[in-house]
């Protein structure tokens, strides 16, 4: 009952997300080994008991049948043990993400295609020897060959996987390959929900006077609690454009919602409509979900770089902010769009739920900012990262990275800092200030920066850097 269950949901989930659960289960690529391994038992079977290949090869690669199952028998225990050391592995490395980096990442490792290609190969491996064994007999007069040959080639692939296996998960938990593989799924997820609604965005005003007033709309309510994972925006554009309403998110994808939340508002134009039509094209479920969520992303980043002060760990700390100023970067340039979609025919349906850039900043550095309990190294490589984010990202973004950076250095209340520190952190702001062009701000930064220094040799600290 509760297997059928498992594959039953499946089944209710859109093509986008369906896709992205089985990404993130173990036994689905292993699976399709599987059938694959006992296809080539069948084509193995073939070869040796219906064409007879040992009748055009040479007799020294061949086997009598007692001789070969003596030799399957070994391969299958053999295969098995490879089996039971990788899934140890696995669950070694699996604890490790999770106590010293962060839980979410658990979905990463085992979502990635190595991972799952490994645990396929193996278990083929084992399923097809396992089959080969059953139809070889005992007879000494039976001369075999496709069946031992491409067995002992099956163990040897086991063999060389495990310790490509091993060498994957070492550098998997590398670090730099943690945070780096981190960031690069959530700029495919980004580009991939860019791509789905550029069609719809147009290069036109949309003035807020001209938007119908919120008392003429009507409310679409969720049914059930949890997060928003997935909204289909070419079917809701299409349902829109047939019903001629206009559609707008009152949540974002990925926010919590309880049930009885209004999820959608949308304006009629003389005619009725379904509204669950509409409720059936966004996915809410218990988890978040990085498949439309860019938020999700940065969120994942800045745990495992608070896991890392817990750990006394500073490289991750500085590493992980490296990686959530790239993907700020990326976000920056999405955030910009307009939240208006539109049909072919350029008439306005869609209004969409979006933060600004600002938000994405706080989200990716103020958590870090506050973990990180005043430590000048980490303040110094965050005002480092925004001020490198000034000299690559467009003027409208500037107020709010220089914004950002002020509250971090107003944070350091009643604490004192050593000399070198403090030149550090005012070169970097400094640096922040001429890009951003907040020079007069940054003096009364500075005054407020000296004054807890401990050294009295601070007033050797130019006013200009």
């Amino acid at each position: 009952m509760g297997f059928f269950y498992y594959i039953k949901k499946y089944f209710k989930m859109s093509r986008r997300q369906r896709k992205s659960e089985l990404k993130s289960t173990l036994w689905f690529m292993p699976f399709w080994y599987i059938i694959g391994a006992a296809g080539l038992s069948v084509f193995t079977f073939y070869l040796d008991y219906v064409v007879d290949v040992s009748l055009y090869l040479p007799a020294a690669i061949g086997f009598s049948g007692q001789t070969l199952q003596v030799l399957l028998s070994a391969l299958v225990g053999g295969v098995l043990t490879l089996s039971a050391f990788t899934i140890n592995s696995l669950l070694v490395a699996l604890t490790t993400f999770s106590g010293q980096f962060s839980s979410k990442m658990l979905v990463n490792f085992v979502s990635d295609r190595a991972t799952q290609h490994v645990l396929g190969i193996f278990n083929g491996s084992f399923i097809y020897v396992l089959l080969n064994f059953l139809y070889v007999t005992h007879e000494e007069e039976e001369f075999i060959v496709a069946t031992p040959v491409l067995s002992i080639l099956t163990a040897i692939t086991a063999a060389v996987t495990f310790i490509y296996f091993i060498n994957h998960t070492t550098t998997w938990m590398q670090v730099h390959n943690i945070s780096s593989n981190m960031n690069t799924k959530s700029k495919s997820v980004q580009a991939s929900l860019e791509k789905e609604l550029t069609s719809y965005r147009l290069d036109k005003e949309v003035e807020t006077e001209s938007l119908p007033p919120d008392s003429k709309g009507k409310v679409i309510i969720t049914s059930e609690s949890g997060y928003l994972q997935v909204a289909d925006f070419t079917r809701l554009m299409k349902q829109a454009k047939s019903d001629n309403i206009l559609l707008r998110f009152n949540v974002r994808i990925g926010e919590f919602v309880v049930e009885g939340t209004p999820l959608l508002t949308y304006w009629e134009n003389g005619q009725t409509i379904n509204p669950d039509r509409y409720s059936k094209s966004v996915e809410i479920g218990v988890k978040q979900t990085e498949i439309q969520d860019l938020e999700y992303g940065l969120i994942k980043l800045a745990e495992v770089a608070i896991k890392a002060f817990g750990h006394n760990d500073p490289l991750t700390v500085t590493n992980t902010i490296h990686q959530i100023a790239d993907l700020l970067k990326s976000i920056g340039q999405s955030s910009n769009f307009s939240p208006y979609l539109f049909d072919e025919e350029e008439e306005l349906r869609i209004i969409l739920n979006q933060k600004d850039f600002r938000y994405y900043l706080h989200k990716g550095f103020a958590s870090i900012r506050e973990y990180a309990n005043q430590n000048s190294t980490v303040i110094t490589e965050l005002i480092t990262m925004v001020s490198l984010l000034s000299k690559t990202m467009d003027k409208e973004v500037h107020k709010d990275l220089w914004e950002f950076a002020r509250q971090t250095i107003l944070g350091f209340d009643n604490y004192s800092l050593y000399e070198n520190d403090c030149l550090y952190i005012l070169e970097q702001l400094a640096e922040l200030a001429k890009n951003t062009g907040n020079q007069k701000d940054y003096l009364f930064l500075l005054e407020y920066m000296l004054q807890r220094v401990s050294s009295k040799s601070a007033a050797e600290v130019p006013s200009s850097l």
